[in-house]
């Protein structure tokens, strides 16, 4: 895969030598509310992400683990804590100022896809570049680098519904590219697939890591996919409980 020249994008800023960690976390913790009853899904988790890092997040379901990936996505709001996304403290920004950082700076790919079933697959592509301000030329030129890339430049007008689970989340992992993320997380990206093609998602991955040094943050319940990532996380109960 390739990587075109950077966007220049002037927030957040690159980190710095002394603070050379893209993401990192102090005390976070999330907690719902509802009916009486409080749940605390994320508890007091500290992590730190170097720049070029592919970390594996494991646990049992109900650990917390896609509540925090979705906590540091800003999909939802941190209850306390600190997140610190290339040297800026972005925990208090608002839904809008979510918006545009994810727009910006990260990129997300879901279990269950989340394309937008009345776009084609190159306006679903092509979208999150027009969002942060590309011309369509340009987000025409990024769909085309990465359906090709992905081996789909064949599905560009085909609606979502029309591919296969593999193809729909080739789709999903370009729309997550299309601006050239600084972080790209995944939830559970093979969860809804086949054996053979979840292979084929997690060579996708590593391939972005290793050619192109993207640093990746993946919710995993696949233990193929986990043993192959340099770093391990486990979760239970809410907290970071073992690290491999």
């Amino acid at each position: 895969m390739s990587r075109s020249a950077s966007k220049g994008l002037p927030w957040p800023p690159a980190p710095s030598a002394e603070s050379p960690a893209l993401l990192r976390t102090s005390k976070l913790v999330k907690v719902y509310r509802a009916d009486g009853l409080t749940v605390e899904a994320v508890r007091g988790v500290d992590i730190e992400l170097a720049i070029g890092e592919f970390v594996a997040i494991m646990g049992p379901s109900g650990s917390g683990k896609s509540t925090l990936l979705h906590v540091l996505g800003g999909l939802e709001p941190a209850t306390s804590g600190e997140i610190w996304l290339r040297g800026q403290r972005v925990d208090g920004l608002s839904t809008a100022g979510w918006a545009i950082l994810r727009r910006r700076h990260i990129g997300f790919v879901f279990q269950f896809f989340n394309l937008l079933s009345n776009m084609t697959v190159a306006d679903n592509v092509e979208l999150p570049a027009l969002l942060a301000g590309a011309t369509a030329r340009q987000a025409r030129k990024r769909r085309e680098e990465l359906l090709a890339e992905l081996g789909i430049a064949d599905k560009a007008v085909a609606a979502p519904a029309r591919l296969s689970g593999g193809e729909q989340q080739r789709v999903a992992l370009a729309r997550a590219l299309a601006n050239e993320p600084s972080l790209l997380l995944a939830d559970e990206p093979t969860g809804n697939l086949d054996t053979t093609t979840g292979r084929e998602m997690h060579q996708l991955f590593f391939e972005l890591n290793r050619e192109l040094g993207m640093t990746i943050l993946i919710v995993t319940h696949n233990n193929e996919l986990a043993a192959q990532t340099p770093r391990k996380l486990r979760m239970a109960d809410g907290r970071i409980t073992d690290e491999a």
